[in-house]
């Protein structure tokens, strides 16, 4: 890891520790809830001595890209001030990312901005998406998934165990 991945997980962590509730799932990423949205923050190196600060959020899981989608987010892409619209077709996933520059120069009102536009975006568009094309919002599909954990689990199979 590079001095400016790890200048860049400070502030993030200093940052989220500060304001809210978050989540880190590994060295380098972390997660955030806002409304139905998750916001994913990665850390990744960029050449040998720079690091970029990636914010992802999964808005909508299971839609088929077609024309009309394909257009409509286009076109949000070119009224919004940053970020991007995108498509993982392997999962069928409707994304919205920015990437800021991440180490020396990289401070909290930039990350807090970053993460409050991807949240808001996210939140406001995935049930736009889901009304007009289908698929489910990550909140949604966790709480699916909860609840199948919940109903495929056979309660007289648990024991507690003494470590």
């Amino acid at each position: 890891m590079n001095a400016a991945e790890i200048a860049s997980i400070e502030v993030i962590e200093s940052t989220l520790s500060e304001h809210g509730s978050y989540r880190k799932v590994d060295e380098s990423l972390y997660v955030i809830k806002q409304g139905s949205t998750y916001v994913m923050i990665n850390v990744v190196p960029w050449a040998e001595e720079r690091a970029l600060v990636r914010c992802c959020a999964q808005l909508v899981r299971g839609v088929n890209m077609e024309g009309e989608l394909a257009i409509d987010l286009l076109h949000l892409n070119s009224q919004l001030r940053f970020g991007a619209f995108a498509y993982e077709p392997n999962e069928r996933v409707v994304l919205f990312l920015h990437s800021i520059l991440g180490g020396a120069t990289f401070d909290s009102d930039e990350l807090l901005a970053t993460l409050t536009d991807v949240a808001i975006i996210a939140d406001e568009y995935d049930d736009q998406i889901i009304e007009f094309y289908g698929g489910q919002t990550m909140h949604d599909l966790l709480e699916d998934q909860a609840l199948l954990n919940i109903l495929d689990t056979d309660p007289t199979e648990f024991s507690f165990s003494k470590a």
